[in-house]
């Protein structure tokens, strides 16, 4: 499967540990979930990316990715100075901006 723009977009503003371009694949009102840590709008994503992707120098490939109900099921694998291994996360979309993720 082709990676979506938004989600290969967030990783590659990860991965160059560029903010504005990662917050940029977000929308407004987007809610980030992680392990039940809610995040919403991109203040609250700003704040999980300091303290959980950029800030920590996160790097991210993507393992496998599928599409079996409409959101875009994703396995990364994170390496850096936060959690290393291999996720899941999902990926709702909105046009080409990311409105939902949950990772678990």
């Amino acid at each position: 499967m082709i990676t979506p723009d938004p989600i290969r977009r967030f990783v590659e503003a990860t991965n160059a540990g560029d903010i504005e371009a990662f917050l940029g694949c977000f929308t407004a009102d987007a809610l980030l979930t992680d392990w039940g840590r809610a995040f919403r709008g991109r203040d609250g994503i700003a704040r999980w990316n300091q303290s959980d992707n950029i800030g920590v120098q996160s790097h991210l490939d993507i393992v496998r990715i599928a599409q079996p109900d409409g959101a875009y099921h994703v396995r990364i694998k994170v390496a850096g100075n936060g959690f290393n291994g291999e996720g899941d996360m999902v990926f709702t979309l909105d046009g080409d901006r990311i409105s939902s993720l949950v990772i678990s």
